[in-house]
């Protein structure tokens, strides 16, 4: 006899379908499509002209081991050396405080805070800060950490405004994905007797760990496009400083406001600029992308 489990599956066809709705499925498949072009018609223009105006700038052999020190506006020459690092501290500084914050409190909303009263203020919270603009964020860490502490203006002033704009996009990124791990995976691991925490721990931020990744990554590539927080907290310096805690410090957000105030447009010498910390900037979060997917793929799960 041929048992029910043999016997092969039919794929669903149209059959029966009327043709209106035939013509709204294909009418709406035609929308999505266009809708799609469209939103790639602007990206891709914008791409086209990053590169192929600053291409010319990372062409040159000191782009990424010189910095701007000593360089007036319009004598070619020097690199974004100061300001790639300057980005890249701030940045790291950013992720380490913002990361463990975020995640944690995803993870209480998720499994511990549904319902609660101190759930329901976290959340409504996390919405405030999602949409708070970042030279909000700025003149509040100024307030605070520079006015009324009394600590001067720096590169760890900076991170900490960041901060107030990564950990909402981390919540809510981390929230999601933490709510699509099937909850047959924490009861079978209830059923064999691991402990909540554990749980949480090695299998359902695990499973998770791929659109987490993504959404720490998109937050990161928020943050460190940021210009108010550094015209507020921390003033372009041409030269390096590779201490957070004091004196002007490079960016790529402010090489580029540098060169937008040294005349680009006008003259050749700050436009080639300008185009090359921009590409460099798109660079830098595309590497990271990438590095970080790959270590989601390495860490994650492996399918049996």
């Amino acid at each position: 006899m041929t048992s029910t489990l043999d016997r092969p599956v039919k794929q669903p066809t149209f059959q029966g379908v009327s043709s209106r709705r035939k013509l709204t499925n294909n009418v709406a498949t035609v929308l999505v499509t266009l809708s799609v072009l469209v939103a790639l018609v602007p990206l891709l223009w914008v791409l086209y002209s990053v590169i192929t105006k600053g291409i010319s700038a990372l062409m040159s052999p000191t782009w990424f081991t010189n910095s701007q020190g000593g360089m007036t506006a319009f004598a070619p020459g020097g690199g974004v050396y100061h300001a790639l690092i300057g980005t890249l501290l701030q940045g790291a500084v950013c992720s380490v405080i913002s990361i463990p914050i975020g995640v944690m409190v995803a993870v209480y909303l998720v499994e511990y805070g549904g319902g609660t009263r101190m759930g329901k203020l976290t959340t409504f919270m996390v919405d405030i800060l999602t949409g708070v603009p970042s030279i909000v964020a700025a003149l509040f860490i100024y307030a605070l950490w520079v006015a009324t502490l009394g600590f001067e203006r720096s590169g760890f002033a900076v991170s900490l405004a960041l901060v107030l704009l990564m950990i909402p996009v981390i919540v809510r990124a981390t929230e999601e994905m933490l709510r699509i791990v099937p909850m047959d995976l924490r009861e079978a691991s209830y059923a064999l007797g691991v402990p909540k925490w554990k749980t949480i721990v090695r299998i359902v931020i695990p499973t998770a760990l791929s659109g987490i990744v993504t959404g720490v990554m998109l937050a990161l590539a928020r943050v460190m496009g940021e210009t108010a927080p550094l015209l507020i907290l921390v003033g372009y310096a041409q030269a390096m400083n590779f201490d957070m805690f004091g004196g002007f410090m490079g960016s790529l957000p402010g090489m580029m406001y540098d060169q937008i105030s040294a005349g680009a447009g006008a003259n050749p010498v700050p436009t080639d600029r300008l185009w090359g910390a921009a590409l460099t900037l798109i660079l830098l979060i595309a590497i990271l992308n990438v590095a970080a997917r790959l270590v989601a793929k390495i860490f994650s799960p492996k399918k049996v």
